[in-house]
């Protein structure tokens, strides 16, 4: 049998105790994770989506709900004007005297047009110099297009490859054409696009975040993107097509043309990680209560689902939840 405690001993052990439980309750708690931060940029010097302002408010009403990411933008700045388009000759060819006057005042137009919006725009693209981006976790291209001008645009491919993370949507491919880094970086280069069409989306990998939500095979309807300088091979698909219509020929006779169709992939670039999706043109499958021009083509739960999906993506690409690659 093990001998008692003397009392002394005994007492100054229930003491401190007692001390232990009055001063725990006023212990400061332990402060909760911060949030990571995703800077989201809709700023486009092309062909601009009416899905964008959308978006903007679906990807903060996400982040809110979540509470594990917090959002910041770098929106298009105000009074935009109409992008120059060059004049195509008419019947009578380019020596036309109507034709050249056209093509004067394009050049006139196009010069005003680089005179005086771009450098708005570069300024808007400040925040993604490297040295702010170092507040940042990731950044979401959501439909940009055209060649932005970042203040230093190999240095944000440095700043995703030093271990942030880039996540990329719809026309976030059909940026930075003739800036190879940036189409290594993401993956693939928007080619084309036939009409909008209901494909049935395969899900190669439901085990990662951003295809758990979904089933084996999900029916949309969307502009399907075709693209250039993709290779399978360097990427970790998650969402494919195996038939696609191509044409409103196609639709018509129902045909489909088989293939490999890419619509999400992952992929790590350096020491960052890489997701993009390559669905969310209509703002209907956005958002489940949206309406389009014609009517939904896609239902309540397709939005939920696309919602799910990125949201998945974008939680893989912060590094919160797990998955391949």
């Amino acid at each position: 049998m093990l001998p008692r405690s003397p009392l002394p001993l005994r007492r100054s052990v229930l003491r401190l105790a007692c001390l232990l439980l009055a001063v725990l309750p006023l212990l400061p708690a332990a402060a909760p994770e911060s949030p990571r931060r995703v800077l989201v940029v809709t700023v486009t010097t092309g062909f601009r989506h009416s899905c964008i302002p959308l978006s903007e408010q679906i990807l903060e009403r996400m982040a809110r709900e979540d509470g594990r990411f917090a959002v910041d933008f770098v929106r298009q700045p105000e009074g935009m004007p109409r992008s120059p388009s060059r004049p195509r000759p008419g019947a009578k060819g380019e020596a036309d005297p109507a034709h050249q006057e056209a093509l004067r005042r394009f050049a006139d137009e196009e010069r005003t047009y680089r005179e005086t919006w771009m450098p708005r725009v570069a300024e808007a693209l400040r925040p993604l110099h490297p040295a702010n981006l170092a507040r940042y976790d990731a950044v979401l291209f959501a439909s940009t297009t055209g060649d932005l001008p970042l203040p230093d645009k190999q240095g944000f491919i440095d700043w995703i490859a030093s271990g942030r993370a880039f996540i990329g949507v719809h026309a976030a491919t059909d940026t930075f054409h003739g800036f190879r880094p940036f189409i290594e970086m993401i993956g693939g280069e928007f080619l084309r696009h036939g009409p909008q069409v209901p494909v049935e989306g395969i899900n190669d990998d439901p085990a990662h975040p951003s295809g758990r939500p979904l089933p084996a095979r999900w029916p949309v309807f969307d502009e399907i993107y075709q693209f250039k300088s993709h290779a399978p091979e360097r990427v970790h698909s998650l969402l494919r097509l195996d038939r696609l219509m191509l044409t409103a020929e196609d639709i018509k006779a129902g045909r489909a043309t088989p293939g490999h169709y890419p619509l999400a992939w992952a992929r790590r670039h350096g020491a960052g990680r890489v997701f993009y999706t390559a669905l969310g043109h209509r703002e209907d499958l956005w958002d489940p209560g949206r309406e389009e021009k014609g009517g939904r083509r896609n239902p309540p739960e397709s939005a939920r689902l696309f919602q799910a999906h990125l949201l998945g993506g974008i939680l893989w690409a912060l590094g919160l939840e797990p998955g391949r690659p």
